[in-house]
């Protein structure tokens, strides 16, 4: 365990670190670089082709903006509350239906996924959240680690969707 005195003597460089972190982690979410921000991915998409599954292809444009939302959903309730139930996998992380019922469950599912997004981005910047502190006493597991993981997974997936998208002749070139 480091001393007080070396703790204020590195403080300005950990500061700098645990900025420079936060942004990192931030980058990632948000899609900037070389990921692909959410928004982009999902928008103009039109309606009778998001439950259409191409040949060869494992999902609809629908299941994976569900799947999307339900994974994020799950990692965001997961670091809310350590009680927290994830739903069964791979199954509940999975809609059965290949098309959504109608346009505002489409648009329900993007801002679902929009306002989670949003809150986990705000834990990040919040200065008092401990990115690198054990989660619910777990070893290895941190708030940072669900986080990258969370981009990772998101990343894929918007990869998935825009793969669909020029399948479907949806993807503007």
């Amino acid at each position: 365990m480091a001393s007080n005195a070396t703790l204020r003597k590195n403080a300005p460089h950990l500061i700098q670190v645990d900025s420079a972190l936060r942004e990192h982690a931030l980058h990632l979410l948000k899609g900037d670089g070389a990921h692909l921000e959410f928004d982009v991915a999902v928008q103009d998409i039109p309606a009778p082709l998001r439950g259409k599954k191409p040949k060869g292809a494992a999902h609809t444009p629908w299941q994976v903006l569900e799947h999307l939302r339900i994974a994020q959903a799950d990692i965001l309730g997961y670091l809310r509350d350590s009680a927290h139930q994830s739903p069964e996998f791979p199954s509940g992380y999975w809609p059965s239906a290949e098309a959504p019922p109608n346009e505002k469950a489409w648009n329900k599912s993007a801002e679902e996924f929009r306002a989670d997004l949003k809150t986990l981005t705000d834990m990040v910047t919040d200065q008092s959240t401990d990115l690198l502190a054990s989660l619910h006493g777990l070893e290895g597991q941190t708030i940072l680690r669900k986080l990258l993981m969370l981009a990772d997974h998101n990343s894929y997936h918007l990869g998935e969707l825009v793969v669909l998208r020029r399948t479907l002749g949806a993807w503007p070139e």
